[in-house]
């Protein structure tokens, strides 16, 4: 992956000389060349880099169900079939891989791609295969632990899992290389079900100090070095990462790193009711300063419902929330270039929040709905299932802007705070309110 990270670099660094199909282009000729190349198994070499992650299942149709999908091998009641992505340890051996390709065979199971990886006491290999509909993911197991397999998982898989390996890691750089927020992202992704956790410079200090150059790999739980100093945690105690993940990961972060702060160019302009135009770009750490500012000029109310308390010096944690590396940040600008109203998207380990922060004079104008479902489109379109909102119960704003997505929503309120979180999944988004234009950050 060290070649993909050197071209998409290069790419990138050249500015709008190159646009973004050009990107696209270099992926997919580098993805088609990655097929013909053969890998070393020698143990303790880092095999290929291609992509393993999740993807959120398919809009209309349970995850893995793949319709109409008939054939001599893989099919089930109504011409059904499921595709599945598999994982198993066998015997590095002659002949072991062969045993368990028969087996699957017996059961009309069609193997769509495998991959290896090798260890030190024996070869994980990772399959994709399309199985017999009525097939469940405990019966799947338990033919190949019949055949020689061990500690095997499995997982539903669906039509974005059919895209070839290297094609879903390039594809998974040109976006990390194109904007900072994604690379959390991209990791998730990247590796699956699995829990990222940012700490920034200043607090991860000390664990940074036990965290090499090269980071660590720990069974379920990989370290790197975060590009601005601290320490990106990643965790997934249901399946052990391998040494071909670890470097896939690193590689991702060394892109990163490599480019420097930057988020896209594109931004809205938009009309308010009243007749006023105001701009909604992509915002970060550059922000800080008109960020205070705006601070300075909100009302200690209005910084209670946004913080739930008393808020003190705002330069605490407006170098936090305007990171990438936590988020996005949307920030509304007037004609003067005065900014008036932030929107956060904030990964929370296995969650997303949204937040929002509008300067008094410019409240009830609807930009807190605007920003709101911007956020959450953004939401949607990284496949997260659910976002959710901290705020006091007494804050009929966020909770109308909140009822405005059109989405299913769930309230919990405790001591005076409430939370509002909205539903995602597919069926609910294709009946909500929320922009159907271009993201913002798209050229």
């Amino acid at each position: 992956m060290s070649d993909v990270t050197d071209a998409v670099t290069h790419l990138v660094e050249h500015g709008p000389v190159v646009p973004v199909m050009v990107l696209a282009s270099l992926a997919a000729l580098i993805a088609t060349a990655g097929f013909h190349t053969r890998w070393s198994r020698r143990h303790g070499q880092a095999p290929p880099a291609e992509d393993t992650g999740a993807r959120p299942p398919t809009a209309g149709r349970p995850a893995g169900t793949v319709a109409g999908a008939t054939g001599p091998t893989g099919t089930g009641p109504g011409g059904e079939s499921a595709v599945w992505r598999m994982r198993t340890t066998v015997r590095d051996a002659p002949g072991s891989l062969a045993v368990l390709c028969a087996a699957l065979a017996d059961r009309r199971i069609d193997i769509l791609s495998l991959q290896t990886h090798p260890l030190a006491d024996g070869t994980v290999d990772e399959f994709l295969l399309r199985a017999p509909g009525e097939l469940s993911g405990t019966e799947l197991a338990d033919v190949v632990t019949a055949a020689g397999g061990a500690r095997t998982w499995t997982e539903r898989a669906d039509a974005h899992d059919l895209v070839d390996a290297p094609t879903r890691v390039l594809g998974l750089a040109t976006r990390t290389a194109l904007d900072a927020a994604e690379l959390p992202l991209a990791l998730r992704q990247l590796l699956g079900r699995c829990t990222i956790r940012s700490l920034p410079a200043r607090a991860g200090a000390e664990a940074a100090g036990t965290v090499p150059p090269e980071g660590t790999l720990e069974d379920t739980v990989l370290r790197l070095r975060a590009p601005e100093g601290g320490v990106i945690s990643v965790e997934r105690p249901q399946l052990p990462f391998t040494p071909a993940e670890f470097a896939r990961a690193r590689a991702l972060v060394e892109l990163d790193t490599r480019l420097g702060p930057r988020v896209p160019r594109g931004r809205d302009v938009l009309t308010l009711p009243e007749g006023s135009d105001i701009t909604v770009r992509r915002a970060d750490t550059r922000d800080v300063e008109a960020a205070k500012a705006m601070h300075e000029r909100c009302s200690a109310r209005t910084l209670g419902m946004r913080y739930h308390g008393p808020v003190g010096d705002a330069g605490r944690y407006l170098n936090h929330l305007l990171s990438p590396r936590f988020g996005r940040t949307l920030a509304v600008q007037t004609a003067s270039g005065r900014v008036v109203g932030l929107g956060h998207l904030l990964w929370d380990g296995d969650e997303t929040e949204v937040a929002l922060l509008v300067e008094d004079a410019w409240q009830r104008r609807g930009i807190g709905g605007e920003l709101l479902g911007r956020l959450v489109a953004m939401a949607a379109e990284t496949g997260c299932e659910s976002v959710y909102a901290v705020t006091q119960a007494s804050n009929t704003g966020m909770v109308a802007a909140m009822r405005g997505l059109g989405l299913p929503l769930d309230y919990q309120i405790e001591e005076g705070t409430l939370v509002v979180t909205a539903r995602l999944e597919p069926s609910a988004r294709s009946a909500a309110r929320l922009p159907q234009g271009e993201p913002i950050g798209q050229e």
